[in-house]
């Protein structure tokens, strides 16, 4: 991941986008263009000490996760609303290694399209038994694995008639403070990926098929879920793109 993160921040000092990555000025997304950057990146440390803003990166342990984490149907004391889903795959590096212990989170909207945030005024309703956060750590072989609800689909007033397509959001840290990827996960067939300028901001068509999840029938579970299998590439030419939103 810190190879990758190299990569894009040497292409943001030297003023272009990074390959396939969305660029940071994608005027159908409006809100890009107010707030992207147009200065040269900050250095963090010093030449003698180049690594000391990683010194006081995240750690996390099996200590600090519990069975709840991962299943956000179970996280409060009745049954959440709507369509029951289990999400898992691997955590890969460019080599297609897995990638051991990795903090992964996860945040969404409702079955309604709405965020339990009080940012989110969407008049949609909220589900007192559904919180939509939760996060696991990667097995020795790199797989992650969430139980949660389908979100549904949210207007974002970007432009008129505007509908976020289903989404999850993901955050994955690394071994320091400054390696970490924050993408979101779609899902097959939504009618609303065409009209959605944070997913076709990735003109790349190949990057932007990497971002949504694959439909596996032999994951979904017998009269409870239906499961989807998405791997996460933290570099190299197949890896999983970071979130336009989160980029600017």
């Amino acid at each position: 991941m810190a190879e990758r993160h190299a990569a894009v921040a040497r292409a943001v000092a030297e003023g272009a986008p990074a390959p396939h990555h969305p660029p940071r000025d994608f005027a159908p997304y409006r809100s890009s263009l107010l707030r992207h950057p147009q200065q040269p990146l900050v250095a963090l440390g010093s030449a003698a000490d180049p690594e000391a803003a990683e010194l006081h990166g995240p750690v996390f342990g099996v200590t600090d996760i519990t069975d709840l984490d991962s299943d956000l149907t179970r996280q409060h004391q009745g049954e959440p609303l709507g369509e029951r889903i289990t999400v898992d795959g691997r955590v890969l590096d460019r080599d297609g290694r897995p990638v051991r212990g990795q903090l992964v989170e996860l945040w969404q909207a409702n079955a309604s399209g709405r965020y339990a945030h009080q940012r989110d005024q969407h008049p949609a309703p909220l589900d007192p038994h559904f919180t939509g956060v939760g996060r696991c750590l990667t097995d020795d072989q790199g797989n992650y694995s969430f139980t949660t609800i389908k979100p549904g689909a949210y207007p974002w007033r970007n432009h008129t008639n505007a509908w976020r397509p289903a989404h999850l959001h993901f955050s994955l840290f690394g071994t320091a403070f400054t390696q970490r990827l924050v993408t979101q996960m779609y899902f097959p067939g939504d009618p609303l990926f065409p009209y959605d300028p944070i997913l076709q901001s990735v003109t790349d068509q190949a990057a932007r098929d990497r971002l949504v999840a694959t439909y596996d029938h032999a994951r979904s579970r017998p009269e409870w879920s239906l499961g989807y299998r998405w791997d996460i590439v933290l570099d190299g030419p197949a890896a999983t793109l970071p979130d336009p939103e989160e980029n600017h």
